[in-house]
C-alpha cells in the first residue's frame, strides 16, 4: 500500500511512442530535486523479459546497467545523469519481474493456499515494490514512469495500482499525460483530438490527468490549450507545452520556465519555501551551446541495419559522455557513424582504411558478436600504426589486445574465444566462472555486472586521468583478457595500466604516450558514470588528444 505522507507522481504517454516520457521524468525529477527534496525516480517497463539485458540494442536501445548490476532501460541512464547520482535496483521494473516474485511465492505458499490472480496479486506486487523503492531510498517523492502507452493492454495492471494508490491517499499521487499533439504538415494546424482520446482511454482506467505535458515540433498556442483544458478537464496552468529542443538538458529548465515545479508542490500539498539553484545547470547548458572548436570522431560500431534512430539508442551513453567532456572541454565533438563491416577485407562498399585519416580520433565501442570483428581489428591497426587517437571500450578493448597480439607479437591466429573458441592463441579468453553459464545456456543476467574496484598504475595515461590510484566503475562482459598472455603482451610494450586488485584481471591496456598519443582501451563501460556535471575523465582525457591532434 503507499505510504500516506510519500509523495507519488504517475508519468504516462498517449498518442504514441517515443513521445519523451523518460525525459519529462528526468526532468521533473530534477525540478523537485533543485527545490530540496530527495527524489527517487522508478522505470517499469511492461515487457515479460526479467531484466533488459538479454535484448538487442537494434530493438530496444542501449542496455544501462546500474551500479548493482541489474541490467535496464536506458532511460535509467537519463535518470541517474540529470539526478547527478546513482539509482539503485529497487528503482527498475518489468512485467517479468513481478510475474517472477509472484509466481516463486506462490511455488513457496506465501500465499497460504489462496487462488491468486492478476487482481489482487499482481498488482499488489507492484504496490509493493513502488514502496519499498521509496523506502530504500529514503525519498519524499517518487516520480514513476510507466513504459508503453496509454490504451496498451501491456500496461493496464501498472496503471490499475497507481488507481489504487491514489484512491487510498488521494493527496499524495499526481498524473502526468506526456501526449503528442500533431501538426499534419497538408493542414498546417496543431491538433488536439488525439490527445483528447487519450485522456478518455485513461479516464475508463478510472484515472484523471492533474497534468498534461503537450509535446509536439512547436509550441502550444493559447487556444489549444483552452481547447485540452475543456474537453480534458485538466487545468489550463497545468497544461505545459513541451516542443522540441536542441538538447533535452534544457527541458527541465524550460519546465521550471513554466512554473511547473511550482504546480507540482501544490498538487501534492508539498512546501515550496526552498528556492531552486540552477547555477550549475545552466552554466553546463550554456557550455553546451556556445561556439566551440570541433573534433571528428569516428564511432566504428555495428548496430546499422534498422536505421540511424535506433543507432542513436545503441551508443545513447558514449554520446552523452562525449557531450559532457565536450563541454568541459570547449571543444565539440562531431560523431560520425562507420560502419565495421565496411572495413573487412573485400568489402564491396568502396572504403578503405585510409579514409580514417580525417578523423581527430577513433571509438570502438562495446558490442557483442562476430559481425564486423575484421572491420573492427583493421581499423585498429590504422590507428595505431598512425597515431591517430583510439578509445576502445569493454570489446573495443578485447580487439585492440587482438590486434597488437596479432601484428605486433607476430601471433597471426590470436583470437577472442567469443568468436573462436579453438583458437591456438586465445588472448581474449572466457574466465572459468563463465564457462558453466554458456554450458547451461544460462545468458540472463550472468555476466560480470555492475561495479568493481579497479587498482590504477601510477605514471600511466589512465592514471594522469583518474588522478587516484583505485577507482570504480561499471562492467558488463562475459570474456576477459587471457592471463596467460599477459606477460608476453606486456614485454611487447602494452601496458596493462588498470588491474582487478588481486592483479589477475586486465581493466584498462594502454600505450605509453611516447609511443602513441592516446591508445588506450578500458574492459568497463564509463559511459555509464558519466554525467553533465560530472564528465568522465577517460572521455576527456581522449578529446584532449583528439583536439591536439587536429591542431598538428
Amino acid at each position: 500500500m503507499a505510504r500516506v505522507g510519500h509523495k507519488y507522481i504517475f508519468v504516462l504517454g498517449g498518442v504514441m511512442s517515443g513521445v519523451g516520457k523518460g525525459v519529462a521524468s528526468s526532468s521533473m525529477g530534477l525540478l523537485l530535486q533543485q527545490r530540496g527534496y530527495k527524489v527517487n525516480l522508478v522505470k517499469i517497463d511492461p515487457y515479460l523479459n526479467v531484466d533488459a539485458g538479454t535484448m538487442n540494442p537494434t530493438e530496444h536501445g542501449e542496455v544501462f546497467v546500474l551500479k548493482s548490476g541489474l541490467e535496464t532501460d536506458q532511460d535509467m541512464g537519463n535518470y541517474e545523469r540529470f539526478l547527478n547520482r546513482d539509482l539503485g535496483p529497487e528503482d527498475y521494473m518489468t512485467s517479468g519481474m513481478v510475474y517472477k516474485a509472484v509466481i516463486e511465492r506462490e511455488r513457496a505458499l506465501g500465499y497460504g493456499g489462496k487462488f491468486v490472480e492478476a487482481i489482487p496479486h499482481v498488482r499488489d506486487e507492484i504496490m509493493e515494490r513502488l514502496e519499498r523503492a521509496a523506502d530504500s531510498n529514503g525519498s519524499n517523492i517518487s516520480v514513476i514512469e510507466i513504459g508503453g502507452t496509454v490504451g496498451d493492454f501491456q500496461n493496464a495492471l501498472f496503471i490499475e495500482a497507481a488507481r489504487v494508490m491514489k484512491l487510498k491517499n488521494p493527496d499524495d499521487v499526481a498524473f502526468v499525460l506526456v501526449s503528442y499533439l500533431p501538426v499534419p504538415g497538408t493542414i498546417g494546424e496543431m491538433k488536439t483530438k488525439p490527445t483528447q482520446n487519450a485522456v478518455r482511454d485513461l479516464n475508463s482506467y478510472g484515472v484523471q490527468a492533474d497534468f498534461i505535458l503537450a509535446r509536439s515540433n512547436v509550441a502550444m498556442d493559447e487556444k489549444r490549450k483552452e481547447k485540452l483544458a475543456i474537453w480534458c478537464n485538466v487545468p489550463a496552468e497545468r497544461i505545459i507545452s513541451a516542443p522540441d529542443v536542441d538538447s533535452i538538458y534544457d527541458v527541465p529548465i524550460n519546465f521550471e520556465r513554466d512554473n511547473l515545479g511550482d504546480l507540482l508542490l501544490d498538487k501534492l500539498r508539498l512546501s515550496k519555501d526552498t528556492p531552486a539553484d540552477w547555477g550549475d545547470w545552466k552554466t553546463f547548458v550554456e557550455k553546451t551551446k556556445i561556439e566551440r572548436p570541433t573534433v571528428r570522431i569516428g564511432i566504428i560500431g555495428k548496430y546499422f541495419d534498422t536505421g540511424d534512430f535506433v543507432l542513436s539508442d545503441a551508443y545513447l551513453s558514449i554520446i552523452e559522455a562525449l557531450k559532457f567532456s565536450g563541454a568541459e572541454l570547449g571543444i565539440k565533438p562531431i560523431i560520425e557513424w562507420l560502419n565495421a563491416k565496411d572495413y573487412v577485407e573485400g568489402s564491396e562498399r568502396g572504403v578503405s582504411v585510409e579514409d580514417l585519416k580525417q578523423y581527430d580520433a577513433i571509438l570502438v565501442p562495446g558490442g557483442f558478436g562476430e559481425t564486423g570483428i575484421e572491420g573492427k581489428i583493421a581499423a585498429i591497426k590504422f590507428a595505431r600504426e598512425n597515431k591517430i587517437p583510439y578509445f576502445g571500450i569493454c570489446y573495443g578493448m578485447q580487439l585492440m589486445v587482438v590486434e597488437y597480439a596479432r601484428n605486433v607479437l607476430g601471433l597471426t591466429d590470436a583470437h577472442t574465444m567469443e568468436i573462436n573458441p579453438n583458437t591456438a592463441n586465445p588472448v581474449v579468453a572466457v574466465m572459468d566462472a563463465q564457462k558453466k553459464h554458456i554450458a547451461e545456456g544460462n545468458y540472463g543476467g550472468t555476466m560480470r555486472l555492475g561495479t568493481y574496484v579497479e587498482n590504477i598504475k601510477p605514471g600511466t595515461i589512465a592514471h594522469e586521468a583518474y588522478g587516484a590510484d583505485s577507482i570504480e566503475e561499471r562492467h558488463r562482459h562475459r570474456y576477459e583478457i587471457n592471463p596467460a598472455y599477459v606477460q608476453q603482451i606486456t614485454d611487447a610494450g602494452m601496458v596493462f595500466s588498470g588491474t582487478s586488485p588481486d592483479g589477475v584481471l586486465m581493466e584498462v591496456a594502454e600505450l605509453p604516450r611516447e609511443t602513441h598519443p592516446f591508445f588506450l582501451g578500458t574492459q568497463a563501460h564509463p559511459e555509464l558514470q558519466a554525467r553533465p556535471l560530472a564528465p568522465h575523465p577517460l572521455f576527456t582525457e581522449f578529446l584532449k588528444a583528439a583536439f591536439a591532434r587536429k591542431g598538428v
